[in-house]
């Protein structure tokens, strides 16, 4: 069936990049150790949605314009490595150095977008990439990679193996590419039957996995969703669902492999000031509701936590913070539309980078991720 044209606004809307004039210029912030700094980079006119790094110094991020920027100073400095107009660069993720994954989100969605190439891969740190190939299969867009390093008995020896799972989209049609052996052979997972849309995916092992989701293609009618599986993605059970029109479950976080995850609830009830992240403490079988604000200006978006009890939520109106596991919180100097958070161990501790209309990062001691 055809949206209607309203809808179909609506479905462009409601992730429109922000205004030209509403992006702050980029500034280069020094900061102390537990604060946010702000890295100079690119000017941008609307949200960066993914950064990628391997180490504390080499990351990666890209931009809806299809360029791909490089750091190896932990931020400090960026570097275009790429650039491919009509591509949508709304994924990122890297396995070492050289080797990573660029997800795009594909046609007939964002003005401008001409590339139907829904993922590729680069071998030599972004610099060319190749498109995947799944055969007379694929997806229609990308808009989250989750990349898992597991170990297998091989002739009696543990070795590693790398699983990765790229899904989407934002406004449909949903699916899931996935590979268990590094990014040479592919899987296409066809998740119409279960989602109207696909915002993020996390596995914890080569089985065991979540997605987070929207019941409906049409935002107007779509409800927050969580999907799991035990077998690969064979089969998904339905965990969570928000009852709610307007609203669809964007990012997710479970910090260090552990138990307890939350994921943010993105909502377009303008009439609602509510907003709300949900919380899981078993892996994702079930999950509960925790108000975050009153504020109906806060629609959310990325989320990181580096443990059970601290985290991170950026949001339209800037950022938010707990050091209790979600019962309280409170505002945090992160820039507007933070949409993706990553935690990387480093001598000193963790460092979380953020990325939404700048590219920040913050300093923790290690007793933080405790």
């Amino acid at each position: 069936m055809r949206m209607t044209i309203a809808a179909a606004l609506a479905a462009l809307a409601f992730t429109a990049p922000l205004a030209a004039e509403e992006a702050p210029a980029p500034t280069q912030t020094p900061a102390a150790s537990g604060e946010w700094r702000t890295f100079a980079t690119e000017a941008y006119r609307g949200k960066r949605d993914s950064v990628s790094f391997v180490d504390p110094d080499h990351g990666w991020y890209g931009t809806g314009a299809g360029d791909l920027f490089a750091t190896t100073d932990g931020g400090a400095t960026w570097e275009k490595v790429a650039s491919r107009p009509g591509t949508f660069v709304r994924a990122v993720g890297f396995v070492d150095r050289m080797n990573g994954f660029i997800g795009n989100i594909g046609t007939d969605y964002y003005p401008g977008v001409t590339d139907t190439t829904p993922l590729y891969r680069t071998r030599d740190g972004g610099k060319t990439w190749e498109a995947v190939d799944t055969g007379e299969a694929t997806i229609k867009g990308v808009c989250a990679i989750d990349i898992l390093t597991v170990k297998r008995i091989y002739q009696g020896t543990l070795v590693p193996r790398t699983v990765i799972h790229a899904a989407g989209r934002v406004g449909g049609p949903t699916g899931i590419l996935r590979s268990v052996d590094g990014g040479e052979t592919w899987d296409v997972i066809d998740m119409a039957p279960h989602a109207g849309m696909i915002l993020d995916i996390r596995f914890f092992d080569e089985n065991t996995g979540l997605v987070f989701a929207a019941t409906n293609a049409d935002p107007q009618q779509a409800e927050g969703l969580v999907l799991r599986t035990e077998d690969g993605g064979k089969t998904w059970k339905e965990v969570y669902r928000s009852g709610r029109k307007l609203e669809l479950i964007w990012k997710a976080s479970f910090p260090q492999g552990g138990d307890t995850g939350y994921a943010t609830v993105q909502s377009y009830d303008q009439t609602r000031a509510t907003q709300l992240v949900i919380r899981s403490d078993d892996r994702g079988r079930t999950w509960r509701e925790i108000e975050m604000a009153q504020d109906a200006t806060a629609r959310q978006f990325g989320i990181g936590f580096v443990s059970k009890d601290v985290g991170f939520v950026g949001t339209a109106a800037g950022g938010f913070a707990t050091r209790d596991g979600g019962a309280t919180w409170e505002r945090a100097p992160i820039a507007r539309a933070a949409n993706k958070f990553q935690t990387v161990p480093t001598d000193k501790g963790l460092r979380v980078y953020a990325i939404g209309t700048e590219v920040q990062a913050i300093d923790l001691p290690a007793s933080a991720g405790k």
